[in-house]
């Protein structure tokens, strides 16, 4: 792929990793690089060979959030509001390869699990220019402790890759030449698993419910599941269909 592309993809088996190729500009997102990373992430959600994608940004920084030259120029910043607010349903690992600050934050927000370098940070600095944190930042206390979120949120200061691990935010910190690796092992691991039972699981938990009798029916009832516990009995990996 041409590396002037603003977003890179690559397979590694049915994982896709997807990688926001703006490293002059710390991969701020301007409204070019929204409709690509956009287009990937749907793309990548509606092919069933993908179970698993990883994020991450080219170069020393993951996101540097809203490109503020263009927002001065009126340039609009929507078309990433579904991935904020919604997700995808295939598993999302962010490898934080630098810093993900504002609403390079809230896109890892909404991914699923985080391996980030030691180096790297995160923060709501949206403050700190006049603004507020627009894409989910804003329910960060859902997630980690009220004064933590009200510390991040109003003085837009960033938190160390450790500091994020402890109150929640980060699963794995890891060297810097190591986040790729790791977050990609992370992704294939998930990848491995039964994709319905996947999905279902994610949906789910981030729903914070109990599956209704319709959900269990189409996992516990599909052709995987019945190949799960024939592959267990047969002492062989499972060949999974996503049916």
């Amino acid at each position: 792929m041409p590396q002037d592309d603003l977003v890179l993809t690559e397979r590694v088996g049915n994982v896709l990793v997807t990688t926001m190729n703006r490293p002059e500009a710390r991969n701020a997102l301007n409204p070019e690089l929204i409709q690509e990373l956009s287009a990937a992430l749907k793309e990548a959600d509606a092919d069933p060979a993908v179970r698993a994608i990883v994020l991450t940004g080219a170069g020393p920084v993951f996101c540097a959030g809203m490109d503020l030259k263009a927002f001065a120029r009126g340039a609009r910043f929507d078309g990433l509001v579904w991935f904020l607010r919604e997700g995808v349903a295939t598993p999302v690992v962010a490898a934080l390869n630098g810093p993900a600050l504002a609403g390079g934050f809230e896109m890892v927000l909404a991914c699923d699990l985080v391996v980030a370098a030691e180096h790297a940070s995160v923060g709501i600095a949206e403050v700190k220019r006049g603004l507020f944190a627009a894409g989910g930042a804003t329910t960060l206390a859902d997630r980690i402790p009220l004064a933590v979120a009200l510390e991040m949120g109003l003085t837009g200061e960033l938190i160390t890759a450790a500091r994020a691990r402890e109150v929640g935010l980060v699963n794995w910190v890891v060297q810097a030449e190591a986040v790729r690796t790791e977050a990609l092992a992370l992704a294939e691991r998930i990848a491995a698993n039964g994709p319905l039972g996947v999905t279902m699981t994610k949906k789910l938990i981030r729903e914070r419910r109990w599956p209704d009798p319709s959900e269990i029916e189409s996992v516990f009832r599909s052709t995987d599941a019945a190949e799960g516990a024939k592959a267990f009995a047969e002492r062989r990996p499972p060949v999974w269909t996503a049916k």
